[in-house]
């Protein structure tokens, strides 16, 4: 490597490393450098991004879940105690659905990626479950976007929890309705 290379790299972090920080795979941290959602350098051709920026954007990951991640974990922290109860026949039943969503799949993409990393976490065992099923760290929210846990929450228990979530999303992040200009005149 030329002395240049190296210095314009110090600091600097392969789309690779960023993905194990991340918790991620590498495509989906190249995905985000392409959409402008992680600022990168082109060294050569590779791209190398600054652990700082790294750093804000799971900052800001951790602080601001979407609608869609946020009902998400209500749904799969609702299906721990289901876990805590039933430990081996909730692990059975998503072991079960994976393999099959799996056979489904072309052995290629992320859905069979993220459902072989789901495998994965099964076989290290129900804690480890609890924790990717709660946390909201990048890893853990692509998981549970990709969820094999069908099928192991009652639809009772399933449809209070969505109603409890809809409520909480109103209440807890309810912007205010724009005001009009008819509206203005009246105040």
């Amino acid at each position: 490597m030329n002395p240049t290379r190296r210095k314009s790299a110090a600091g600097m972090l392969s789309t690779g490393d960023a993905a194990r920080i991340m918790g991620s795979s590498r495509q989906h941290v190249v995905d985000m450098c392409t959409r402008g959602e992680l600022p990168f350098i082109w060294i050569g051709r590779h791209r190398r991004v600054q652990r700082s920026d790294l750093d804000s954007l799971l900052d800001v990951q951790h602080r601001q879940l979407t609608r869609d991640q946020e009902r998400s974990l209500w749904l799969h922290r609702a299906l721990v105690g289901r876990l805590m109860e039933q430990p081996d026949q909730v692990m059975n039943l998503a072991r079960k659905n994976a393999i099959h969503l799996l056979r489904q799949q072309q052995r290629t993409g992320m859905t069979t990626h993220w459902l072989t990393e789901w495998l994965r976490v099964l076989d290290r065992g129900v804690d480890e479950v609890a924790e990717v099923l709660t946390s909201r760290n990048p890893l853990s929210l692509e998981l549970r976007q990709n969820s094999p846990f069908a099928g192991a929450l009652p639809q009772e228990t399933r449809s209070r929890v969505l109603a409890a979530f809809v409520q909480h999303w109103r209440d807890d992040h309810h912007t205010p309705p724009k005001r009009t200009g008819h509206d203005l005149a009246e105040a």
